[in-house]
């Protein structure tokens, strides 16, 4: 069974958030008013969802992002250039830095918030 995975999150300003991935070089999937597909790989893809919209969906009351982690989103890829390449892209483009890049246990991994303060990493794993 092949299975496609569609994360979905919350964001205040659809627009700056788009902005934002597109910065990073993502391709987008179905667009509306409300929101946008941000396509990561081929069976995965992130919802940004306006906040009013998102909330729709959600069970519980919508978490602040900036105030608590409900989830790290790690993008992998192949090398230590590409994730640092990524995470410069990302502070370039209004993101914030977390913590110091880390190269333990056969990884390197840099993480950052995107504008809405979700919080995302770049990680290579060693070959």
């Amino acid at each position: 069974m092949s299975t496609t995975l569609f994360v979905n999150l919350p964001v205040k300003d659809l627009k700056r958030s788009q902005e934002f991935f597109a910065a990073l070089g993502f391709e987008f999937f179905g667009m509306t008013d409300d929101m946008a597909s941000v396509v990561i790989s081929e069976r995965t893809q992130v919802m940004l969802l306006a906040e009013p919209t998102f909330a729709g969906f959600a069970r519980n009351d919508v978490a602040d992002p900036a105030k608590t982690t409900q989830a790290i989103l790690v993008l992998g890829l192949d090398n230590p250039q590409q994730v640092d390449e990524l995470a410069e892209k990302a502070l370039a483009a209004g993101g914030t830095a977390v913590g110091e890049p880390m190269t333990a246990g056969g990884r390197y991994q840099r993480g950052f918030t995107d504008p809405d303060g979700h919080h995302w990493s770049a990680l290579c794993l060693a070959g």
